[in-house]
Protein backbone atom coordinates (compact mmCIF):
# COMPACT_ATOMS: atom_id res chain seq x y z
CA UNK A 1 0.00 0.00 0.00
CA UNK A 2 1.69 3.26 -0.68
CA UNK A 3 -0.09 6.55 0.51
CA UNK A 4 0.00 9.98 -2.24
CA UNK A 5 -0.19 13.67 -0.89
CA UNK A 6 -3.74 15.44 -1.54
CA UNK A 7 -1.72 18.28 -3.35
CA UNK A 8 -0.38 15.66 -5.60
CA UNK A 9 2.77 17.24 -5.29
CA UNK A 10 5.18 15.00 -3.49
CA UNK A 11 5.34 11.21 -4.71
CA UNK A 12 3.77 8.74 -2.82
CA UNK A 13 5.16 7.17 0.18
CA UNK A 14 4.59 3.19 1.93
CA UNK A 15 2.86 3.34 5.29
CA UNK A 16 6.36 3.76 7.28
CA UNK A 17 7.07 6.79 5.73
CA UNK A 18 3.90 8.58 5.76
CA UNK A 19 3.72 7.63 9.87
CA UNK A 20 6.96 9.37 10.09
CA UNK A 21 7.30 12.42 8.82
CA UNK A 22 2.89 12.58 9.52
CA UNK A 23 2.56 15.04 6.55
CA UNK A 24 3.57 15.05 3.26
CA UNK A 25 6.73 17.53 1.97
CA UNK A 26 4.40 19.51 -0.27
CA UNK A 27 2.39 20.04 3.12
CA UNK A 28 -0.78 18.05 1.85
CA UNK A 29 -2.28 15.20 3.99
CA UNK A 30 -1.12 10.61 3.01
CA UNK A 31 -4.04 9.18 1.42
CA UNK A 32 -4.43 5.50 0.88
CA UNK A 33 -4.15 4.79 -3.18
CA UNK A 34 -6.30 2.09 -2.60
CA UNK A 35 -9.50 1.35 -0.16
CA UNK A 36 -9.01 -2.36 0.49
CA UNK A 37 -12.47 -4.42 -0.12
CA UNK A 38 -12.36 -7.17 2.66
CA UNK A 39 -13.88 -10.41 1.95
CA UNK A 40 -17.39 -11.84 2.59
CA UNK A 41 -16.28 -14.32 5.06
CA UNK A 42 -14.86 -11.67 6.90
CA UNK A 43 -18.05 -10.44 7.68
CA UNK A 44 -19.93 -13.48 7.51
CA UNK A 45 -17.37 -14.71 10.59
CA UNK A 46 -17.39 -11.13 12.61
CA UNK A 47 -19.29 -11.68 15.30
CA UNK A 48 -16.80 -14.82 16.04
CA UNK A 49 -13.59 -12.85 15.80
CA UNK A 50 -11.74 -11.55 18.77
CA UNK A 51 -11.36 -7.66 18.58
CA UNK A 52 -7.26 -8.01 18.02
CA UNK A 53 -8.00 -10.30 14.61
CA UNK A 54 -10.60 -7.65 13.52
CA UNK A 55 -7.71 -4.83 13.94
CA UNK A 56 -5.14 -6.78 12.24
CA UNK A 57 -7.16 -8.11 9.40
CA UNK A 58 -8.70 -4.27 8.75
CA UNK A 59 -5.60 -2.58 8.91
CA UNK A 60 -2.83 -4.97 7.36
CA UNK A 61 -3.04 -4.12 3.93
CA UNK A 62 -2.49 -0.32 5.17
CA UNK A 63 0.64 -1.65 6.96
CA UNK A 64 1.78 -3.73 3.94
CA UNK A 65 5.22 -5.24 4.99
CA UNK A 66 6.60 -2.03 6.97
CA UNK A 67 5.69 -3.80 10.05
CA UNK A 68 6.17 -7.80 10.42
CA UNK A 69 2.59 -9.50 10.69
CA UNK A 70 3.54 -11.07 14.10
CA UNK A 71 5.07 -7.91 15.53
CA UNK A 72 1.49 -6.10 14.03
CA UNK A 73 -0.53 -8.29 15.53
CA UNK A 74 0.70 -7.56 19.32
CA UNK A 75 0.27 -3.82 18.07
CA UNK A 76 -3.30 -4.71 17.65
CA UNK A 77 -3.98 -6.63 20.71
CA UNK A 78 -2.30 -3.89 22.73
CA UNK A 79 -4.15 -1.22 21.05
CA UNK A 80 -7.34 -2.46 21.99
CA UNK A 81 -6.87 -4.21 25.30
CA UNK A 82 -10.82 -2.74 26.53
CA UNK A 83 -13.72 -3.10 25.79
CA UNK A 84 -16.48 -1.13 23.33
CA UNK A 85 -19.70 -2.07 24.36
CA UNK A 86 -22.91 -1.04 22.56
CA UNK A 87 -25.57 -0.34 25.03
CA UNK A 88 -28.89 0.23 24.21
CA UNK A 89 -30.81 3.89 24.95
CA UNK A 90 -33.86 3.51 22.88
CA UNK A 91 -35.66 0.53 20.76
CA UNK A 92 -34.30 2.77 17.62
CA UNK A 93 -30.67 4.40 18.96
CA UNK A 94 -27.78 2.34 20.54
CA UNK A 95 -24.85 4.11 22.11
CA UNK A 96 -21.15 2.78 21.28
CA UNK A 97 -19.20 3.29 23.90
CA UNK A 98 -15.35 4.42 23.34
CA UNK A 99 -14.20 5.42 27.02
CA UNK A 100 -13.30 2.36 28.07
CA UNK A 101 -9.87 2.83 28.04
CA UNK A 102 -6.85 4.50 29.75
CA UNK A 103 -8.01 7.79 29.04
CA UNK A 104 -11.77 7.39 28.78
CA UNK A 105 -11.74 9.17 24.96
CA UNK A 106 -12.20 7.64 21.86
CA UNK A 107 -9.02 8.78 20.81
CA UNK A 108 -7.11 6.23 22.89
CA UNK A 109 -7.32 3.47 19.94
CA UNK A 110 -5.28 5.93 17.50
CA UNK A 111 -2.77 7.01 20.30
CA UNK A 112 -1.81 3.77 21.18
CA UNK A 113 -1.73 2.51 17.74
CA UNK A 114 0.38 5.26 16.59
CA UNK A 115 2.65 5.16 19.47
CA UNK A 116 3.73 1.28 19.29
CA UNK A 117 3.92 2.13 15.51
CA UNK A 118 6.90 4.75 15.86
CA UNK A 119 8.24 2.65 18.98
CA UNK A 120 8.50 0.10 16.31
CA UNK A 121 10.54 2.09 13.43
CA UNK A 122 12.56 4.08 15.82
CA UNK A 123 14.35 0.90 16.95
CA UNK A 124 17.72 1.04 16.18
CA UNK A 125 17.96 4.48 15.04
CA UNK A 126 19.49 7.13 17.46
CA UNK A 127 17.93 10.11 16.08
CA UNK A 128 14.74 10.91 18.66
CA UNK A 129 11.67 11.68 17.12
CA UNK A 130 9.23 14.85 17.80
CA UNK A 131 5.58 14.20 18.23
CA UNK A 132 3.61 17.93 17.84
CA UNK A 133 -0.02 17.43 18.53
CA UNK A 134 -2.35 20.10 18.35
CA UNK A 135 -5.80 19.54 20.62
CA UNK A 136 -9.11 20.50 21.47
CA UNK A 137 -9.26 18.43 24.28
CA UNK A 138 -9.12 14.56 24.26
CA UNK A 139 -6.33 14.15 21.60
CA UNK A 140 -3.67 15.42 23.84
CA UNK A 141 -4.26 13.29 26.78
CA UNK A 142 -4.47 9.93 24.80
CA UNK A 143 -1.39 10.84 22.75
CA UNK A 144 0.26 12.00 26.29
CA UNK A 145 -0.89 8.14 27.71
CA UNK A 146 0.16 6.32 25.02
CA UNK A 147 3.25 7.48 24.58
CA UNK A 148 4.57 7.92 27.50
CA UNK A 149 8.06 6.71 28.40
CA UNK A 150 7.97 5.39 24.60
CA UNK A 151 11.98 5.36 23.92
CA UNK A 152 13.33 7.73 21.04
CA UNK A 153 10.19 9.76 21.20
CA UNK A 154 9.31 13.13 22.22
CA UNK A 155 6.05 14.06 22.48
CA UNK A 156 4.86 18.54 22.41
CA UNK A 157 0.96 19.33 22.97
CA UNK A 158 -0.35 22.20 22.38
CA UNK A 159 -3.76 23.19 23.77
CA UNK A 160 -5.83 26.58 24.13
CA UNK A 161 -5.75 28.18 27.29
CA UNK A 162 -9.44 27.88 29.47
CA UNK A 163 -11.15 25.53 26.75
CA UNK A 164 -10.40 22.50 27.78
CA UNK A 165 -12.09 20.35 30.91
CA UNK A 166 -10.30 20.13 33.74
CA UNK A 167 -9.91 16.24 34.18
CA UNK A 168 -8.93 16.58 30.21
CA UNK A 169 -6.00 19.41 31.20
CA UNK A 170 -5.15 16.96 34.42
CA UNK A 171 -4.33 14.34 31.64
CA UNK A 172 -2.18 16.35 29.39
CA UNK A 173 -0.14 17.88 31.85
CA UNK A 174 0.72 16.00 35.16
CA UNK A 175 2.81 13.31 33.17
CA UNK A 176 6.40 14.95 32.57
CA UNK A 177 8.89 12.71 31.59
CA UNK A 178 8.92 12.70 27.66
CA UNK A 179 5.64 14.99 27.79
CA UNK A 180 5.47 18.43 27.43
CA UNK A 181 2.36 20.73 27.42
CA UNK A 182 2.21 23.87 25.94
CA UNK A 183 -1.18 26.35 26.68
CA UNK A 184 -1.48 28.64 24.17
CA UNK A 185 -3.46 31.79 24.65
CA UNK A 186 -5.81 31.38 21.53
CA UNK A 187 -8.22 28.71 20.15
CA UNK A 188 -7.29 25.08 18.86
CA UNK A 189 -7.56 26.12 14.80
CA UNK A 190 -4.22 28.52 16.44
CA UNK A 191 -2.70 25.82 17.80
CA UNK A 192 -3.68 23.46 15.21
CA UNK A 193 -2.04 26.13 12.66
CA UNK A 194 1.11 26.52 14.26
CA UNK A 195 1.76 22.85 14.48
CA UNK A 196 1.05 23.18 10.57
CA UNK A 197 3.73 26.20 10.17
CA UNK A 198 6.58 23.83 11.91
CA UNK A 199 5.88 21.24 9.20
CA UNK A 200 6.38 23.86 6.96
CA UNK A 201 9.80 25.86 8.80
CA UNK A 202 12.60 24.13 6.57
CA UNK A 203 14.73 25.34 9.18
CA UNK A 204 13.36 23.17 12.07
CA UNK A 205 12.51 20.38 10.25
CA UNK A 206 16.61 20.11 9.35
CA UNK A 207 17.18 19.80 12.90
CA UNK A 208 13.98 18.64 14.02
CA UNK A 209 12.54 15.06 13.13
CA UNK A 210 9.43 16.23 13.41
CA UNK A 211 5.87 14.07 13.37
CA UNK A 212 2.72 14.86 14.00
CA UNK A 213 0.07 12.82 16.47
CA UNK A 214 -3.19 14.31 15.01
CA UNK A 215 -5.76 12.79 12.92
CA UNK A 216 -3.88 14.37 9.97
CA UNK A 217 -1.07 11.24 10.25
CA UNK A 218 -2.35 8.07 9.08
CA UNK A 219 -1.17 6.07 11.91
CA UNK A 220 -3.90 8.30 14.21
CA UNK A 221 -6.67 8.37 11.55
CA UNK A 222 -6.34 4.45 10.04
CA UNK A 223 -7.60 2.66 13.44
CA UNK A 224 -10.24 4.41 14.07
CA UNK A 225 -12.24 2.29 11.47
CA UNK A 226 -11.82 -0.57 14.13
CA UNK A 227 -14.47 0.30 16.00
CA UNK A 228 -17.56 0.70 13.82
CA UNK A 229 -16.18 -3.45 13.18
CA UNK A 230 -17.22 -3.58 17.20
CA UNK A 231 -19.83 -2.19 16.53
CA UNK A 232 -21.35 -4.01 13.97
CA UNK A 233 -20.07 -7.58 15.35
CA UNK A 234 -22.98 -6.46 18.62
CA UNK A 235 -25.67 -5.02 16.60
CA UNK A 236 -28.49 -7.08 17.08
CA UNK A 237 -30.57 -6.38 14.16
CA UNK A 238 -30.35 -7.49 10.25
CA UNK A 239 -31.53 -3.99 9.42
CA UNK A 240 -28.44 -2.04 9.04
CA UNK A 241 -27.59 0.99 11.08
CA UNK A 242 -27.03 4.45 10.60
CA UNK A 243 -24.45 5.84 12.42
CA UNK A 244 -24.05 9.47 13.65
CA UNK A 245 -20.78 10.54 14.31
CA UNK A 246 -19.63 13.47 16.41
CA UNK A 247 -18.09 15.84 13.92
CA UNK A 248 -15.05 18.39 14.49
CA UNK A 249 -11.97 17.93 12.76
CA UNK A 250 -13.79 14.94 10.80
CA UNK A 251 -11.10 12.27 11.56
CA UNK A 252 -13.54 10.04 13.15
CA UNK A 253 -16.44 10.18 10.43
CA UNK A 254 -13.62 9.89 7.76
CA UNK A 255 -12.31 6.76 9.54
CA UNK A 256 -15.94 5.19 9.38
CA UNK A 257 -16.45 5.88 5.74
CA UNK A 258 -12.84 4.13 5.16
CA UNK A 259 -15.36 1.07 7.17
CA UNK A 260 -17.70 1.53 4.71
CA UNK A 261 -15.92 1.43 1.09
CA UNK A 262 -13.84 -1.67 2.56
CA UNK A 263 -17.23 -3.45 2.87
CA UNK A 264 -18.58 -2.69 6.29
CA UNK A 265 -22.69 -2.56 6.46
CA UNK A 266 -23.63 0.57 7.36
CA UNK A 267 -26.77 2.17 5.71
CA UNK A 268 -26.19 6.09 6.30
CA UNK A 269 -23.97 8.44 8.38
CA UNK A 270 -24.70 11.60 10.41
CA UNK A 271 -22.20 14.74 10.44
CA UNK A 272 -23.14 15.53 14.08
CA UNK A 273 -21.37 19.01 14.17
CA UNK A 274 -22.47 22.12 16.56
CA UNK A 275 -22.14 25.45 16.21
CA UNK A 276 -18.92 24.72 14.00
CA UNK A 277 -20.43 23.71 11.49
CA UNK A 278 -18.44 23.94 8.21
CA UNK A 279 -20.30 20.93 6.87
CA UNK A 280 -24.02 22.12 6.17
CA UNK A 281 -22.44 25.53 4.58
CA UNK A 282 -20.73 22.77 2.28
CA UNK A 283 -23.50 20.53 1.48
CA UNK A 284 -25.91 23.50 0.66
CA UNK A 285 -23.34 25.61 -1.79
CA UNK A 286 -21.16 23.15 -2.41
CA UNK A 287 -17.74 24.87 -1.05
CA UNK A 288 -16.20 24.17 1.76
CA UNK A 289 -15.51 27.29 3.72
CA UNK A 290 -13.11 27.57 6.59
CA UNK A 291 -14.41 29.86 9.78
CA UNK A 292 -13.39 31.07 13.08
CA UNK A 293 -14.16 28.56 15.36
CA UNK A 294 -16.59 29.50 18.65
CA UNK A 295 -16.54 28.08 21.58
CA UNK A 296 -19.13 25.66 22.95
CA UNK A 297 -19.88 22.91 25.30
CA UNK A 298 -18.64 20.02 22.96
CA UNK A 299 -15.54 21.92 23.21
CA UNK A 300 -13.32 18.98 21.06
CA UNK A 301 -15.72 19.92 17.90
CA UNK A 302 -15.03 23.42 17.98
CA UNK A 303 -13.21 23.45 14.73
CA UNK A 304 -13.48 26.18 11.92
CA UNK A 305 -11.06 24.28 9.88
CA UNK A 306 -11.17 20.60 9.97
CA UNK A 307 -7.84 19.22 8.62
CA UNK A 308 -9.81 15.87 7.67
CA UNK A 309 -12.02 17.54 5.26
CA UNK A 310 -9.71 17.12 2.67
CA UNK A 311 -9.70 13.29 2.87
CA UNK A 312 -13.80 13.04 2.92
CA UNK A 313 -13.83 14.98 -0.41
CA UNK A 314 -10.81 12.66 -1.26
CA UNK A 315 -12.98 9.43 -0.56
CA UNK A 316 -15.86 10.63 -2.70
CA UNK A 317 -13.43 12.52 -5.98
CA UNK A 318 -14.50 15.16 -4.81
CA UNK A 319 -18.47 14.84 -6.01
CA UNK A 320 -20.57 16.49 -3.76
CA UNK A 321 -23.84 14.52 -4.58
CA UNK A 322 -22.39 11.82 -3.23
CA UNK A 323 -21.11 13.12 -0.34
CA UNK A 324 -25.07 14.23 0.27
CA UNK A 325 -26.06 11.25 -0.44
CA UNK A 326 -24.13 9.57 1.69
CA UNK A 327 -23.78 11.64 4.61
CA UNK A 328 -26.38 14.27 6.68
CA UNK A 329 -25.83 17.25 8.50
CA UNK A 330 -27.06 18.49 11.29
CA UNK A 331 -26.20 21.49 13.37
CA UNK A 332 -26.88 21.24 17.25
CA UNK A 333 -26.32 24.38 19.61
CA UNK A 334 -25.42 24.40 23.05
CA UNK A 335 -28.84 24.89 24.78
CA UNK A 336 -30.21 21.47 22.20
CA UNK A 337 -27.14 20.12 23.26
CA UNK A 338 -27.95 20.60 27.14
CA UNK A 339 -31.91 19.60 26.62
CA UNK A 340 -30.99 16.56 24.91
CA UNK A 341 -28.19 15.32 28.22
CA UNK A 342 -30.79 16.15 30.38
CA UNK A 343 -33.88 14.11 28.29
CA UNK A 344 -32.47 11.16 27.67
CA UNK A 345 -31.26 11.24 31.29
CA UNK A 346 -34.41 11.88 32.88
CA UNK A 347 -36.02 9.46 30.44
CA UNK A 348 -33.64 6.50 29.73
CA UNK A 349 -31.86 6.86 32.36
CA UNK A 350 -28.68 6.98 30.25
CA UNK A 351 -25.78 10.10 30.86
CA UNK A 352 -24.31 11.43 27.48
CA UNK A 353 -21.77 13.88 27.54
CA UNK A 354 -22.18 16.56 24.64
CA UNK A 355 -20.14 15.70 22.06
CA UNK A 356 -22.34 12.14 22.43
CA UNK A 357 -25.46 13.98 22.84
CA UNK A 358 -25.21 16.54 19.60
CA UNK A 359 -24.77 12.92 17.72
CA UNK A 360 -27.98 11.73 19.95
CA UNK A 361 -29.81 14.93 18.28
CA UNK A 362 -28.77 14.42 15.35
CA UNK A 363 -29.41 10.99 15.12
CA UNK A 364 -32.98 11.79 16.73
CA UNK A 365 -34.15 13.97 14.43
CA UNK A 366 -33.14 11.94 10.99
CA UNK A 367 -35.05 8.49 12.91
CA UNK A 368 -38.37 11.36 12.95
CA UNK A 369 -38.04 11.52 8.90
CA UNK A 370 -37.21 7.65 8.64
CA UNK A 371 -39.18 6.01 11.45
CA UNK A 372 -38.16 2.56 10.26
CA UNK A 373 -34.50 2.42 10.67
CA UNK A 374 -32.55 2.27 13.34
CA UNK A 375 -28.78 3.79 14.28
CA UNK A 376 -25.77 4.33 16.38
CA UNK A 377 -24.21 6.67 18.01
CA UNK A 378 -20.34 6.79 19.03
CA UNK A 379 -20.21 8.67 22.31
CA UNK A 380 -16.52 9.51 22.52
CA UNK A 381 -15.97 10.12 26.00
CA UNK A 382 -16.67 9.55 29.55
CA UNK A 383 -19.01 12.21 31.05
CA UNK A 384 -16.73 13.06 33.78
CA UNK A 385 -14.04 14.51 31.67
CA UNK A 386 -17.25 17.21 30.89
CA UNK A 387 -18.11 17.14 34.82
CA UNK A 388 -18.60 20.84 34.96
CA UNK A 389 -20.94 20.79 32.09
CA UNK A 390 -23.07 17.74 32.99
CA UNK A 391 -23.37 17.90 36.57
CA UNK A 392 -25.09 21.41 35.99
CA UNK A 393 -27.15 20.22 33.34
CA UNK A 394 -28.45 17.18 35.51
CA UNK A 395 -28.38 18.83 38.76
CA UNK A 396 -26.61 15.66 40.00
CA UNK A 397 -23.10 14.21 40.84
CA UNK A 398 -21.10 12.34 38.72
CA UNK A 399 -18.63 9.84 40.69
CA UNK A 400 -15.36 9.98 39.32
CA UNK A 401 -13.89 7.16 38.30
CA UNK A 402 -11.06 5.82 40.74
CA UNK A 403 -8.99 5.87 37.14
CA UNK A 404 -8.87 9.66 37.27
CA UNK A 405 -8.71 10.44 40.62
CA UNK A 406 -5.32 10.47 41.67
CA UNK A 407 -4.84 13.26 39.15
CA UNK A 408 -6.45 16.07 40.95
CA UNK A 409 -3.35 15.36 43.25
CA UNK A 410 -0.72 16.16 40.80
CA UNK A 411 1.03 19.01 39.90
CA UNK A 412 -0.21 20.86 36.43
CA UNK A 413 2.58 21.55 34.36
CA UNK A 414 2.79 23.62 31.08
CA UNK A 415 4.35 26.80 29.41
CA UNK A 416 1.87 29.22 28.82
CA UNK A 417 2.89 30.84 25.34
CA UNK A 418 1.08 33.24 22.83
CA UNK A 419 -0.88 32.39 19.70
CA UNK A 420 2.82 32.62 17.65
CA UNK A 421 4.61 30.15 15.68
CA UNK A 422 8.18 32.04 17.09
CA UNK A 423 7.03 30.78 20.15
CA UNK A 424 6.62 27.54 19.36
CA UNK A 425 9.77 27.18 17.41
CA UNK A 426 11.84 29.14 20.46
CA UNK A 427 10.79 26.55 22.75
CA UNK A 428 11.02 23.24 20.35
CA UNK A 429 15.07 24.39 19.63
CA UNK A 430 15.55 25.38 22.81
CA UNK A 431 14.28 21.60 23.79
CA UNK A 432 16.56 20.00 21.30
Amino acid sequence: MLYYSTNKLSPPVNFRDAAVTGIAPDKGLYFPENIPVLPHDFFKQLKSKTKAQIAFEVISPYVGNTIAKEDLFAICAETVNFDFPLKKITESIYSLELFHGPTMAFKDVGARFMSRCLSYFSKGSDKKITVLVATSGDTGSAVANGFLDVKGVDVVILYPSCKVSKIQELQLTTLGKNISALEVQGTFDDCQSMVKQAFSDEALNQQLSLTSANSINVARWLPQQFYYFYALQQWPHQLTPVVSVPSGNFGNICAGLLAYFSGAPIKHFIAACNSNDVFSNYIVNKTFIPKTAEATISNAMDVGNPSNFIRLLELFAHNHKHVKEMISNCCVSDSLTAETILEVYKKHNYLLEPHGAVAYKGLQSYLELHPNQKGIILETAHPVKFDDVVQKIIKNKIEIPASVEYLFKLEKKSSVIKPEFKELKDFLLAKN
